[in-house]
């Protein structure tokens, strides 16, 4: 007799841990990045540069993200350094940044990590970082 190469009880397992897999990715609700969130920690995830921001920059630059209900605004050393509007995708925002000029350029934040005090969430490319915020009230 041959044997199956899944048995039921490892189809059935499989099926489990794929719906929750599924099931489990990160959903944003808009209303939970309403705010001013400061940046805590900048991580670089270039190849060709390794250097992060310190603790001791982020301090003296106090750079933060703030979400409205339609726009978000990042701002560093006391200066907004970018603007424009966002959507979410499932785990991204879709950030369309408008430029000098009336310009615009659309890329994602891929958030891994939202709640009521955290927001992680990276860019990507060839100057894309991670960063880590907390949520100020």
């Amino acid at each position: 007799m041959i044997r199956p190469f899944i048995t039921k009880n490892k189809f059935i397992a499989g099926l489990i841990l794929l719906s929750c897999l599924t099931s489990c990715q990160l959903s944003i609700k808009p209303e939970s990045l309403y705010g001013k969130w400061k940046y805590v920690k900048i991580e670089n995830n270039s190849v060709a540069n390794t250097t992060n921001v310190t603790p001791e920059e982020l301090e003296a630059k106090s750079p933060y993200i703030k979400f409205t209900k339609d726009s978000l605004f990042i701002w560093w050393s006391n200066r907004l350094l970018s603007h424009g509007t966002y959507k979410i995708d499932g785990e991204k925002i879709q950030f369309k940044e408008i430029l000098e000029g009336g310009k615009i350029r659309e890329f994602p934040f891929i958030v891994s990590k939202l709640d009521d005090k955290n927001l992680v969430f990276s860019t990507q490319g060839d100057d894309g970082s991670k960063v880590t915020a907390i949520k100020e009230n």
